[in-house]
């Protein structure tokens, strides 16, 4: 469906028997695993898409990353259209000032508070005034980011989660000056992507990663006490408790570094429940990180 009469994407009418509804122009901060996962998403339901990386050899990478996704999502039959076609509406580019025709702009940079502050910042001053902005951080203070920004009512946040295609699931984080009627917006947002949307006001870790990142510590725990291996750990929640995958696989695709990060800020905010077992600090320390560095709590082939 066409935007063109709207251009922030946010229907006037938000009555519940509207259509999903996606911005006809998105912008995507980062093409890294999560930020190439996000454009795929918006590229495969249509709309034209923009990444900006740091470099030249960045921007491509995060070129091959999106049309190869979206390649995948062809054989599979997910989405029924034509590569090529696919392909034109995707850019990629190292310039901020190409994010002056986008409707809205997801950042997805590393969970890093002053390169995310200013990545926001350049990226509101090419927007327009009632384009939005979203960050995709999974744990940093959405209300803290606002107060950096200019226009903090068009701004929120979009949690993906890694990996994007596979997911279903996209956390809509509520800061306390995002505008009446964009958490609407953002669900419909949510549900054009054939994804299911969970709503929460602005929390350290939110829901999904102050939950996760808990029970994730605890097994790491285990395994640094001899409980039990990483493995069985891994099983008696996927077997015992359905979830589809155990918590140090999902570390370990999540990032150790990432978990690290995301456990250090939720020690400072919420206190030493939270604090990082020695097991995942040495690990970090000898630089293994997960399924991007072959090893984690898992060896993951090359």
């Amino acid at each position: 469906m066409s935007n063109t009469a709207n251009p922030s994407g946010l229907p006037a009418d938000l009555s519940p028997d509207l259509p999903a509804i996606l911005p006809d122009f998105v912008g995507v901060l980062g093409g890294g695993r999560m930020g190439a996962g996000i454009a795929h998403a918006f590229l495969i339901k249509g709309a034209d898409v923009l990444v900006v990386e740091r470099d030249e050899q960045s921007a491509e990478a995060a070129r091959e990353r999106v049309e190869s996704a979206a390649a995948k999502s062809i054989e599979r039959g997910v989405v029924d259209a034509n590569l090529d076609e696919m392909a034109s509406r995707l850019t990629v580019g190292v310039d901020y000032d190409a994010f002056k025709d986008r409707q809205l702009v997801v950042e997805a940079v590393p969970e890093d508070w002053d390169l995310k502050v200013s990545s926001l910042r350049g990226i509101e001053e090419r927007l327009a005034p009632e384009a939005y902005l979203a960050s995709n951080t999974s744990s940093l203070s959405v209300n803290g980011l606002a107060k950096e920004l200019q226009r903090p009512g068009n701004f929120l946040g979009l949690h993906f989660f890694n990996p994007v295609p596979a997911s279903t699931l996209i956390e809509v984080v509520l800061g306390e000056h995002t505008a009446p009627g964009l958490a609407d917006a953002a669900k419909r947002w949510v549900a054009a992507l054939g994804k299911t949307a969970v709503v929460v006001n602005d929390a350290p870790g939110f829901a999904s990663s102050r939950l996760g990142v808990a029970i994730a510590l605890e097994a790491m725990r285990m395994v640094e006490e001899g409980v039990a291996s990483a493995e069985d750990i891994d099983n008696a929640m996927v077997l015992g408790y359905k979830h589809p995958m155990g918590p140090l696989r999902t570390t370990d695709i999540v990032g150790l570094d990432v978990r690290l990060g995301i456990a250090e800020y939720l020690q400072s905010t919420l206190g030493d429940r939270f604090a990082p077992p020695q097991i995942l600090r040495d690990k970090v320390a000898r630089g293994e990180l997960g399924r991007k560095t072959g090893k984690g709590f898992f060896d993951w082939p090359s």
